[in-house]
């Protein structure tokens, strides 16, 4: 079973090497920095308002790179407006970093915001010229590369990618490291005995099978996130929320990020909608620690749309789903009011789609006699 969930990863992303026993994504994660670092090395990566996740952090938040590796975490430089690396200034860095005896020993790109493909291929020869390996957290968009969209990051220098399995790539909960054969001891060994003993046989077989569909489906499934999310933000914003990435697009990903300062704050909508039957999370913006406000209370919140396509919505959707999240947070209506009409909704919205064919309705359990 381990052999097959093998062999489908790395046809899913055409890769040489894959291994499938991590059991999240922050192991998968500490397995490559087990692979490629030692515990005092220079590490760099987006900072957690830029969008990077808490493995990326150091020690002083606990982050799994510092407190848990002990590596000397260094923040990428990053553009707001792009809402992206900034590719200049980033080899600026490198290069003081350098000159004061701290060169990086790796790059990680990828992030838990993640509008926009990262810079990999424009930065990934320069990295390789100074020996600094080049890793892509993919966890977020896992599901939008295997299906052709967004980037392909081991084509375009990464030496390494890795993930969850249970996000735009919908598995179960778990983590997958994906290379190339030149690593495959390096990080073979680092996943068992380093970080995984019981790697939990059941989730590898569901990996399989999420590997599997998305062979069968990705393409048409990850092109409809894609296209969802960008008329969910566009729609957004005709109802008057501020949306970040409006000089690109919005997004190319499954994400759509608003800054709801002036509505009450990342805490307060998160709420609100939540009683309203819409789930979504409170975000840091890249300003916030700045102008004041902290993670408990950010500037923003995030919205992934991956779930309500595979229940079958599409761009027309889009602007229903808008248009309740603003009768909330623009017209502040009840959210009493709002929940009622939200479930009737999403009734006609009961079947996976982008799947094998099952008898069940999402969500439905499967009940045992004996």
């Amino acid at each position: 079973m381990e052999l097959i969930a093998v062999d489908l990863a790395k046809r899913l992303f055409r890769a040489e090497f894959a291994d499938v026993r991590p059991i999240a994504g922050v192991t998968a994660n500490l397995s490559v920095y087990t692979a490629f670092t030692e515990p005092g090395d220079v590490m760099l990566s987006l900072a957690i308002p830029n969008g990077g996740h808490i493995t990326y952090g150091p020690k002083r938040v606990g982050g799994t790179a510092g407190r848990v590796r002990g590596l000397d975490v260094e923040y990428l430089p990053f553009d707001e407006e792009s809402m992206n690396v900034d590719v200049d200034a980033a080899r600026r860095k490198i290069e003081k970093l350098t000159a004061e005896g701290r060169k990086p020993r790796i790059v990680v790109f990828g992030g838990s915001l993640f509008l926009f493909p990262h810079p990999v291929r424009e930065l990934s020869d320069y990295l390789r010229s100074m020996d600094i390996k080049v890793a892509y957290d993919g966890a977020h968009v896992l599901g939008l590369i295997a299906g052709g969209e967004f980037q392909d990051p081991l084509r375009e220098g990464a030496d390494v990618m890795m993930g969850s399995t249970h996000k735009t790539l919908p598995g179960p909960q778990g983590g997958v490291v994906l290379s190339w054969e030149r690593y495959a001891d390096q990080i073979k060994q680092a996943v068992f005995p380093s970080n995984v003993s019981n790697h939990h046989l059941h989730h590898v077989a569901g990996k399989a099978v999420a590997f599997a569909e998305m062979l069968a489906f990705g393409r048409e499934y990850a092109s409809q996130v894609v296209r969802n999310a960008r008329r969910l933000a566009e729609e957004l914003a005709s109802r008057g929320f501020k949306v970040l990435g409006e000089a690109k697009g919005y997004t190319r990903s499954h994400q759509v990020v608003l800054d709801v300062t002036r509505n009450g704050g990342g805490m307060s909508v998160e709420k609100r909608l939540e009683d309203s039957n819409i789930i979504v999370n409170r975000n840091l913006l890249p300003y916030d620690l700045r102008e004041g406000r902290s993670y408990k209370d950010p500037g923003g919140i995030r919205i992934g749309v991956q779930e309500v396509t595979r229940l079958g919505m599409k761009e027309g959707e889009m602007a229903d789903v808008a248009e309740f999240i603003a009768r909330v947070i623009i017209r502040n209506e009840p959210p009493e009011r709002v929940a009622a009409d939200v479930a009737e909704f999403r009734r006609g919205f009961n079947r996976v789609n982008y799947a094998f064919e099952s008898p069940l309705e999402a969500y439905e359990y499967v009940k045992l006699v004996r």
